[in-house]
């Protein structure tokens, strides 16, 4: 078999586990890639991790552009970031313990500031700060030790460089807008590009293996009358090139495009929009999918933001995305000190926790193509068909299974539960449901 014919046989194998359409595949796609897109479509839950200078303002990732600092007064905010408490390993440890895949870790922001040692910037961890530590290093190592995969998020637009061409949210402030230091300067594209692609390179060669790239804010010149040409094919091409099995994906709240290797949707599972920024983002049929929420209310470490999901509601978006053949990418913002807010430190025991004991129900899994129900979600692997009973007053399941089935029975102890055959397949008698996560049935089919 030749070695293209092989490719092509593994990308549609992919695709049904998917269960997916395969008419948009890439015929170039590569072998590692292939393997890469498996993988991460089984590994289910990721923490993201928007940590940088703004940790210091307590105020969230935007509060640059939302409190409308001068670019170099904020800057200054580097001189004093020094985050003695940070340890690599603690962090990739309780991440570890709490059943997480991968990481995903700012390394540049939309402030521009680099959390790592880059040579094409002095606004970065190593030049600006006294800390002059390598973070993301220090992170990659932990990742590596501990087999977690390292994804790296990176801002395509920038707020402290004069070569970026001004976007929609560069400081045109509409309440004062007289006053307000508009940036002016029309930009030079080749020149940022050249700057991206320069630093892409470095965290693709100095860092081991990148298990994706996550692009973020294409969106600011998406009201632009001439459309911008961000030139996306060669930017990817060259991540690609440099490491075949680095993933990349764009959280531009479209479709994915061509050598887009996975799909974001933000603060929203796929196929929804209660948080107003998928608006007409169709779920793409040929890639994985990932769903990005916050732990709390903010991306960035905020001092006031009390407001963390339980650990029952984090358990159910993981569960939900599941349904939705998604991953679960869950934020926390690190504190300035270098260390992980408590309140957030108790979540992810209490997830780990529960992943332990029910993780085979929700790892390598997918959508169990069964429509969409009032009681909760199912998920398939193999010849199980798991159901995560969310609704505790359910009391009955009409399932339109047409295979055979081996039995129903608790997940939990094993107990069968009784079902009967219908015309449009089996209906399942619960017993009493207690008022927990915990309520998972299992349809072994012949």
């Amino acid at each position: 078999m030749h070695m293209r014919t092989s490719i092509m046989t593994t990308i549609l194998m992919v695709a049904l586990c998917f269960n997916v359409s395969v008419a948009t595949a890439a015929p170039e796609i590569s072998k590692e890639n292939v393997a890469a897109r498996k993988n991460f479509a089984e590994e289910k839950f990721g923490i993201f991790l928007h940590w940088g200078i703004y940790s210091m303002y307590a105020q969230g990732e935007w509060y640059q552009q939302k409190g409308k600092l001068d670019r170099d007064e904020y800057g200054k905010a580097s001189r004093g970031f020094y985050p003695s408490r940070f340890d690599a390993e603690e962090w990739v440890k309780a991440f570890k313990d709490a059943g997480v895949k991968y990481i995903t870790f700012t390394s540049r922001h939309h402030d521009g500031f680099s959390m790592f040692d880059t040579k094409y910037s002095d606004f970065d961890i190593m030049d600006a700060t006294p800390f002059k530590r390598d973070i993301l290093k220090e992170l990659a190592d932990a990742c590596h030790k501990y087999g977690i995969k390292l994804h790296i998020y990176y801002s395509l637009m920038d707020w402290k460089r004069t070569d970026y061409p001004i976007g929609r949210t560069n400081f045109i402030w509409e309440d004062n807008a007289e006053k307000t230091p508009v940036r002016t300067q029309k930009g030079n594209y080749d020149s940022y590009f050249s700057f991206m692609k320069n630093q892409l390179t470095e965290i693709l060669t100095n860092y081991g293996e990148i298990g994706a790239i996550w692009f973020d804010g294409e969106w600011d010149h998406s009201k632009d009358v001439t459309p911008f040409d961000w030139r996306f094919d060669e930017l990817y091409a060259h991540i690609h090139k440099l490491q075949p099995g680095c993933l990349v994906g764009n959280n531009h709240h479209h479709h994915a495009i061509d050598g887009e290797d996975f799909q974001i949707f933000e603060r929203d599972l796929p196929g929804e929009n209660k948080a107003g920024l998928s608006k007409g983002q169709k779920v793409s049929e040929n890639v994985p999918l990932e769903m990005c929420q916050t732990m709390n209310g903010m991306w960035g470490y905020k001092i006031a933001d009390r407001d963390y999901k339980s650990v029952k509601d984090c358990v159910g978006l993981i569960i939900e995305a599941a349904g939705k053949n998604a991953n679960l990418l869950l934020n926390i913002g690190p504190q300035p000190d270098g260390e992980l807010p408590a309140a957030a430190l108790q979540r992810l025991k209490g997830i780990g926790k529960w992943l332990a004991q029910y993780g085979e129900t929700i790892y390598g899994t997918t959508a169990s193509g069964m429509p969409k129900a009032d009681w909760g979600i199912s998920v398939r692997k193999d010849k199980r068909i798991y159901l995560h009973v969310l609704d505790t007053s359910t009391q009955e399941i009409d399932l339109p299974v047409t295979q055979k089935i081996k039995a129903v029975y608790s997940f939990e102890n094993h107990s069968n539960i009784s079902f009967k055959k219908n015309k449009e397949g089996i209906s399942i008698q619960l017993p009493p449901l207690g008022n927990s996560t915990d309520n998972i049935f299992v349809v072994e089919l012949k």
